[in-house]
C-alpha cells in the first residue's frame, strides 16, 4: 500500500516524464501519450482506492428508488447528472452472450496537466480544476457485450450516451474543453466474476470536441466554410507564422486514445447491479487540429447492471 500511494502521489504531482519533445510531429505527439495514458491510469486508481478519493455521496441513492421519482421530482435537482449507489457485497458470475446495461459514469474530480515553474525550472503535474459544465457532464445508458476470455471478463461498450461535452477551468482562470467518453471501450477484467476487489480497465477512443461542420469565428471549417481566412497571405511558404497559420485554416477531425480503469466496491446480486470507482485519462481539445492536446485526469464512480 505504501509503493502504491507513493507512487501514485508521485504521477499526479509531476508528469515531467510524459512532455513531449518540441521536434517531434503533432502527429506524433497524439500518438506517444497512448502508454502515458495506460500507465497513469492504473497507477491513479490504485491511489484513489487506497485514500478514498471517489468516496460514494452523502444521500445515496439506489436505482430503484430513482425509478421511483417522476421527471417533476428529478428535474432541477441534479439527480439526473448521479450516478446510483449499490448496496451489496455479492458475486455475480456472467456468461458470455449477456450484456451490461443501464452504465453511468459520473466524475467527482478533474485535473489538468500543466507546467509549473518551481525554482528556476518548470515541470508538469496535475492540477485540480474546476468543472464549468452545467450538470451534464455524466455519461448514462451505456451498453455493451460480455465475454469470457481466458476465464477473465471482457467488456465491449457499444452504444448509449456515451459522450459528453465538458469545460474545466484551471486556478490562473484557462479553460479546457474536452470530449469526456468511453467510446469503443474494450474493457478486460481480473477474474470471471463480479465482486468487491475486480478490476477492468481498458482503452477507448476519444473522437474531436467540435465536427466537421463546425465554424470558427472566421468561417474556416472542416467540410464547410472557408478554406483559409485570408486570401494571398495563406498561399504563401517560408515566411514566419505559415505553420501556425497553416494549423488554423486546415481543420482537422482528431481522435485520440484515453484509458479508464474500474474497481468494483458494491455488487448486489438480487438486483444484478455492481458499482465502484473509475480513474480515466484522456486527451483534451486539439481545437480541430489547431493546439497541442493537454492531458486530463478524472476521477468519480460507476454502475452498472448486468442483463
Amino acid at each position: 500500500m505504501k509503493f502504491v500511494s507513493a507512487c501514485t502521489l508521485a504521477l499526479v504531482a509531476s508528469a515531467s516524464a510524459f512532455a513531449p519533445s518540441s521536434s517531434v510531429s503533432r502527429s506524433t505527439e497524439l500518438n506517444a501519450v497512448k502508454d502515458d495514458l495506460a500507465f497513469l491510469g492504473k497507477a491513479a486508481l490504485a491511489g484513489a482506492v487506497a485514500v478514498g478519493i471517489a468516496a460514494a455521496p452523502a444521500q445515496a441513492i439506489t436505482k430503484a428508488q430513482l425509478n421511483e421519482l417522476s421527471y417533476l421530482q428529478v428535474k432541477g435537482t441534479g439527480l439526473a447528472n448521479r450516478c446510483p449507489e449499490v448496496i451489496g457485497e455479492d458475486s455475480i458470475s456472467p456468461k458470455s452472450g449477456q450484456k451490461l446495461v443501464d452504465m453511468c459514469i459520473e466524475p467527482k474530480a478533474f485535473a489538468v496537466e500543466e507546467e509549473i515553474g518551481k525554482a528556476g525550472r518548470t515541470e508538469k503535474k496535475f492540477v485540480n480544476s474546476k468543472v464549468m459544465t452545467r450538470q451534464t457532464y455524466t455519461l448514462d445508458g451505456i451498453e455493451g457485450n460480455i465475454d469470457i476470455s481466458g476465464g477473465n471478463i471482457v467488456f465491449s461498450e457499444k452504444e448509449g450516451i456515451d459522450y459528453a461535452a465538458t469545460t474545466v477551468q484551471l486556478p490562473g482562470g484557462e479553460r479546457v474543453p474536452f470530449l469526456f467518453t468511453v467510446k469503443d471501450l474494450v474493457a478486460k477484467g481480473s477474474g470471471s466474476a463480479f465482486k468487491p476487489g475486480f478490476q477492468m480497465g481498458g482503452e477507448f477512443s476519444t473522437p474531436s470536441y467540435r465536427t466537421g461542420l463546425f465554424l470558427d469565428p472566421k468561417g474556416r471549417g472542416g467540410t464547410t466554410g472557408y478554406d483559409m481566412a485570408v486570401a494571398l497571405p495563406g498561399l504563401q511558404s517560408g515566411e514566419e507564422g505559415d505553420d501556425e497559420l497553416f494549423a488554423e485554416n486546415n481543420k482537422v477531425f482528431d481522435i485520440t486514445s484515453g484509458r479508464i480503469e474500474m474497481e468494483v466496491n458494491k455488487v448486489n446480486s438480487a438486483e444484478q447491479e455492481i458499482g465502484g470507482v473509475y480513474v480515466a485519462t484522456q486527451l483534451s481539445d486539439t481545437d480541430m487540429g489547431s493546439k497541442v492536446p493537454k492531458k486530463v485526469l478524472t476521477k468519480g464512480i460507476f454502475y452498472a447492471r448486468v442483463e
